[in-house]
């Protein structure tokens, strides 16, 4: 059966367990995802609470980081979602994330909308990859792709 979350705490709380694991173990999100049998982004968000495993990735993710069968139930909800509590995020990485969308926002908007038509880029149909890539210029870049359907508004 399928449930849901409306109180996220027990979510954060296994976030919390299983990063600590994470760590114990000396594990990568790609090898965390390579057991659950996801994209690393979906199973690091996953881990991180943001979306449900099912039931064979919950489980083999628990085995791997030693979980027990009430984490597994949990990894299976549908969580609620959002992890920037009480507005402005204060994390150094997450912020720029923030302050790109402050400044880059309108422009996304306009683009979008010129090339597609009135509508979203959706969320939830969606991929997300980074990859590191050499700077010519020196030092390293950091190249992020968000791949969503296109959903047009639809006039009722």
């Amino acid at each position: 059966m399928v449930h849901a979350q409306f109180d996220n705490s027990a979510r954060q709380a296994l976030s919390i367990k299983a990063v600590d694991a994470k760590v114990r173990k000396d594990l990568s999100w790609q090898q965390i995802a390579d057991v659950a049998g996801f994209s690393v982004a979906f199973v690091t968000a996953a881990v991180l609470g943001q979306h449900p495993l099912p039931e064979a990735s919950a489980k083999a993710v628990a085995e791997l980081l030693d979980l027990d069968a009430d984490d597994v139930m949990i990894l299976q909800t549908i969580p609620t979602r959002g992890s920037i509590p009480g507005g402005i995020p204060t994390d150094p990485t997450i912020y720029r994330f923030y302050e790109m969308l402050q400044v880059y926002g309108t422009t996304l908007k306009a683009l979008v909308h010129e090339q597609l038509g009135d509508g979203i880029i959706s969320a939830i149909n969606f991929k997300l990859d980074v990859k590191k890539v050499a700077d010519p210029e020196g030092g390293e870049r950091a190249v992020i792709t968000l791949d969503g359907k296109y959903l047009p508004t639809k006039p009722f």
